[in-house]
């Protein structure tokens, strides 16, 4: 038999090499997954704002859904036809004009299968509206939007 005293420790040291690259990878994966893109969820939010549809149109697919919680548009909308009704309207309420927008600091949140934007916002204009905002991408399109009426938002200044 050939003994080598020192095969256990290698066999260990060898086993954690492999944890710690493994480990490594996953965070890198993670690290690099999704949509990261906070200038599409900005310059969707622009979009609304400045009440450009083709701009807010391009980024919603035939499955997307918009949750509009309070306010006179308040409901669940799915798809590509019934969001751009509720646009219509959230621009026609504003004579069509651009609405004045403050933006409060984005979060992001990201994992392999998409990447989350929270963020509050006033828009000005004839009806002021303060909304906390959720978009969700997944694959590099926005699948999920959630507009929260939110009155009491302060936006830092």
């Amino acid at each position: 038999m050939n003994f080598q005293p020192y095969s256990r420790k290698k066999h260990v040291i060898r086993f954690m090499s492999v944890i710690a690259c493994s480990l490594l990878f996953g965070l890198l994966q993670v690290a690099q997954a999704g949509p990261l893109d906070e200038a599409k969820a900005k310059a969707h939010l622009q979009a609304v704002a400045s009440g450009d549809m083709d701009a807010l149109m391009r980024d919603y697919t035939a499955d997307t859904y918009m949750d509009w919680v309070g306010g006179p548009l308040d409901g669940r909308y799915r798809g590509k036809e019934a969001i751009g009704e509720v646009w219509k309207k959230f621009i026609a309420n504003n004579g069509g004009k651009p609405r004045p927008a403050k933006l409060g600091k984005m979060e992001s949140y990201s994992n392999p299968k998409g990447t989350s934007f929270a963020v509050s916002a006033e828009y000005g204009g004839e009806k002021p509206v303060k909304v906390w905002h959720a978009l969700i991408y997944r694959d590099g399109q926005l699948m999920t939007e959630i507009w929260q009426i939110a009155p009491a938002i302060q936006l830092a200044p």
